[in-house]
């Protein structure tokens, strides 16, 4: 069974991204990382509404992720060393990781996956900048 890593803050878990993982889970063993605190501040510019530890807990809870754990702080790549995936499901509009860049990424840590960008539901209802404006 392929290894399957997706990345996220996942702050308002909501539809788009029960989507995202349930697409994501559709190629094999899921494993979320689920983005540090300090890491949505620097990447995002705003502090999560949710905690790491609240965040992490909502992605454990879904009956079809395998697994959920924290990102690292200093280098946020550094799991796919550590779980070696098959596939890297980004999500539709997920711009913090560049596809061009990891691709170079895994290629200077001697990683083979397969990065595959899921497709949106429902973006005009399900997505997080407009979910969070409203709160």
């Amino acid at each position: 069974m392929k290894k399957v890593i997706t990345f996220g803050s996942f702050d308002i878990l909501h539809e788009g991204h029960k989507h995202y993982l349930k697409e994501a889970k559709s190629y094999g063993h899921l494993i979320v990382i689920v983005a540090r605190d300090e890491n949505i501040q620097k990447f995002k510019a705003k502090n999560p509404i949710n905690n790491e530890n609240q965040r992490l807990q909502q992605i454990q809870n879904l009956d079809f992720v395998d697994e959920a754990v924290l990102g690292h702080k200093e280098d946020i790549l550094k799991v796919l060393e550590e779980h070696k995936p098959d596939m890297i499901c980004l999500g539709y509009d997920q711009k913090t990781i560049d596809e061009e860049k990891l691709k170079q990424e895994l290629k200077k840590r001697n990683l083979n996956a397969e990065i595959v960008r899921c497709k949106a539901f429902k973006p005009d209802v399900f997505k997080s900048s407009k979910l969070n404006s409203n709160s």
